[in-house]
């Protein structure tokens, strides 16, 4: 459904009755009673990160005595093994946006013979598909064509989250110290995945100083980005959320209504294609279960053995919960690959990705 700026905007500003027959909509548009999720690990290769969000609570200085500085391979392959063991399929590897222009990741870097970043992912990624039977899904921040098109070759799916696509952002507590958060570079790294067909998770960040019309926006964005590769599999409705020591500790957080009123205005936006809507439960655990009500479809990564790094003061519930909070609603829990059934074709992927998909059968 093509739906205007300002209709969207309807969406995100309902009130009363209005908000009661759009959720209605929603769940009405289901066609199925399923909701997904991917079992995985999450892997942090290294803390460091040009980027200083406001929000932020994943990175660490070097002078940080915990901070991970460059993950070891050994150690990594280790715990993909404990990971397949407990049935994951899902790798998740992150890292802070351009961590090899640090001089400390530059040094762990080339003790390990390696000279940037990509090519020490790349490796990785291969390790991970020969050693274990886990899938690859990197997000490290924005990437260049030529290194998309090379991780690519070892990753089954891959995200960035645009989080919002207002340059005005740029100045504001949220992302004046964050060149990386540049919505332009983003859309770039966005659409340079879909040129190559790479499957694409993305998502946007409310409750950091966005208005209704740049949340209007930013939704309008993916679904032209959408619309013109097909490559994204899935929109993430992420609400930023408080954590001591933060610099916005003391900002005010979305609230649910303003949470329902975005899953609404992105299901709406998003009904006509098998793109899903995902909230993260972990950020939502006392009111997970109404998003169902309001077309989410998926759960998302959550990973039984690993803490969510982006997050660590928001665990992530127990499979056996989570099960337990989607039967509840009228839904079953049903676990997907980090890459959706459609774009597991030639088209998208290549053979050594193909292989380990069908292994995994």
């Amino acid at each position: 459904m093509n739906y205007t700026k300002e209709e969207i905007l309807s969406f995100l500003t309902a009130e009363k009755e209005e908000i009661l027959n759009l959720m209605k909509q929603t769940v009405n548009n289901e066609e199925n009673n399923t909701i997904t999720y991917s079992k995985n690990i999450f892997i942090p290769l290294t803390e460091i990160c040009r980027n200083d969000c406001g929000y932020c609570n994943f990175k660490k200085t070097p002078e940080d005595k915990n901070a991970i500085i460059l993950k070891d391979m050994d150690e990594i392959l280790e715990e993909l093994k404990i990971a397949e063991k407990q049935g994951c399929k899902e790798a998740l590897f992150t890292f802070g946006e351009d961590a090899d222009k640090s001089p400390a990741v530059v040094k762990a870097l080339e003790d390990k013979g390696y000279k940037n970043m990509i090519d020490y992912i790349y490796d990785v990624c291969l390790m991970t598909l020969n050693e274990t039977k886990l899938l690859p899904h990197t997000n490290g921040g924005n990437f260049s064509y030529d290194a998309l098109k090379k991780l690519k070759e070892v990753n089954a799916s891959m995200g960035l989250m645009l989080e919002n696509s207002s340059k005005r952002l740029m100045t504001t507590i949220a992302h004046r110290k964050s060149p990386g958060k540049d919505p332009e570079l983003r859309i770039e790294t966005i659409s340079n995945a879909g040129k190559l067909k790479i499957p694409y998770t993305t998502g946007i960040l409310i409750g950091i100083g966005e208005t209704k019309e740049e949340i209007a926006d930013s939704l309008l964005t993916i679904k032209e980005l959408s619309d013109k590769y097909g490559h994204i599999q899935e929109v993430i409705i992420q609400n930023f959320t408080v954590s001591p020591g933060i610099e916005m500790e003391n900002c005010e957080e979305p609230s649910l209504m303003d949470m329902i009123r975005t899953v609404v205005a992105a299901k709406l936006l998003f009904k006509d294609s098998d793109i899903s809507i995902q909230v993260p439960p972990n950020l939502n655990y006392d009111t997970a279960q109404i998003f169902l009500l309001c077309g989410a479809d998926d759960w998302g990564g959550v990973s039984p053995i690993s803490k969510d790094f982006v997050n660590p003061t928001s665990p992530w519930p127990a499979l056996e919960e989570l099960e337990k909070l989607t039967k509840n609603v009228g839904f079953n829990l049903t676990e997907r690959l980090c890459i959706y059934d459609k774009y597991i074709t030639p088209e998208w992927l290549n053979e050594k990705l193909l292989d380990a998909i069908s292994n995994l059968s």
